[in-house]
């Protein structure tokens, strides 16, 4: 297992992630959130909020 370092800011509704291989950025509300991290991936992510349930869905060009 090998070390692992991220550190978040928030800043009103936008979240930047910083860590090892580079920033990263997210955007939303309680419930939704648009993220791209710091290699380029980009999702989106569904939550319901208190129970733990969310669905994450990659956008992308599909192979």
């Amino acid at each position: 297992m090998g070390w692992h370092y991220r550190k978040s800011t928030r800043v009103g509704p936008f979240r930047f992630n910083l860590s090892r291989k580079g920033v990263g950025h997210s955007v939303g509300a309680r419930g939704a959130r648009y993220s791209r991290s710091a290699d380029g991936r980009r999702a989106m992510t569904f939550r319901i909020p208190g129970t733990g349930l969310s669905w994450r869905r990659p956008l992308g060009k599909r192979r």
